[in-house]
């Protein structure tokens, strides 16, 4: 991250309370762990997985470190947790396709009902920065889950050219995530300890690949910029998925899978 963009988030951020939806997950907590290191009044992890709060709070010693323990469809908790604050990360989402389309009652009812209930409660609470993370698959989408991301990005651009001008709202879309939990690497880790064939649907698929890292340099840097509804999108490299299944059959320890730069 350039020196220039931290001397903005720092005063940007100064003594400001930061609400991060689903934020004990794969992206929100490393956006939690990150922000901490900017003179921030309190930052609100809200998420309904009580284990991985916990972990988290084991992970990060930190006093200005609030976890809560809720949902997005719960409208009064949801209140409660964006009571005052400055900024508001929404991470939280049902997010695997397979599960989501079994579910799609549940999924619409999180990634779109659950969107809306966090538009509801900012027009309410009136914080300066709304910024909602999606996905590549909202673009031109074919999976329950890619639609129901596309739902909310619109949902957050009609905030950010409709709503009260208090509060800026944006989307910011990324592809696959290397170190998220639940990807084809997890899958194909499994397979080869169970010397299985790698899963593959498609040898000519292609999918975008970004480190978490650059995720949370992205969404920190788009948030001076963010003004009425953009979709922010970084560059991110495309890899074949036959290319990368080759790269993990071919290595020798499958401890080694977890780490992205034995795919690159």
């Amino acid at each position: 991250m350039k020196t220039t963009t931290k001397v903005k988030l720092k005063k940007l951020l100064n003594n400001k309370t930061i609400l991060i939806t689903g934020g004990a997950g794969s992206i929100g907590s490393e956006v939690a762990k990150r922000i901490l290191d900017f003179p921030v009044s309190s930052v609100r992890v809200l998420d309904i997985d009580e284990h991985a709060l916990f972990r988290l709070g084991r992970t990060i010693k930190d006093p200005r470190l609030r976890l809560l323990l809720g949902s997005i469809l719960d409208k009064d908790r949801l209140e409660l947790a964006g009571n005052n604050v400055d900024v508001i990360i929404h991470t939280a989402a049902i997010k695997n396709v397979e599960i989501s389309e079994y579910n799609p009652i549940e999924t619409i009812d999180v990634n779109i009902n659950g969107t809306v209930n966090l538009i509801k409660m900012a027009i309410r609470q009136k914080p300066k920065i709304f910024v909602n993370i999606s996905t590549d698959k909202a673009a031109d989408p074919s999976t329950l889950y890619g639609t129901t991301k596309q739902l909310s990005e619109r949902l957050v651009g009609w905030a950010g050219n409709h709503v009260q001008p208090l509060t800026k709202y944006a989307t910011v879309r990324f592809g696959n995530v290397f170190e998220s939990r639940g990807n084809v690497f997890e899958i194909w880790d499994i397979e080869k300890r169970e010397k299985k064939p790698l899963s593959i649907t498609d040898p000519k698929m292609k999918r975008y690949f970004i480190h978490v890292s650059d995720v949370v340099d992205f969404i920190l840097e788009c948030l001076p910029i963010t003004k009425n509804g953009e979709i922010f999108v970084p560059k991110m490299k495309s890899y074949q998925i036959k290319d990368l299944a080759s790269k993990i059959r071919s290595e020798e320890h499958t401890s080694e899978l977890q780490s992205p730069d034995h795919l690159v």
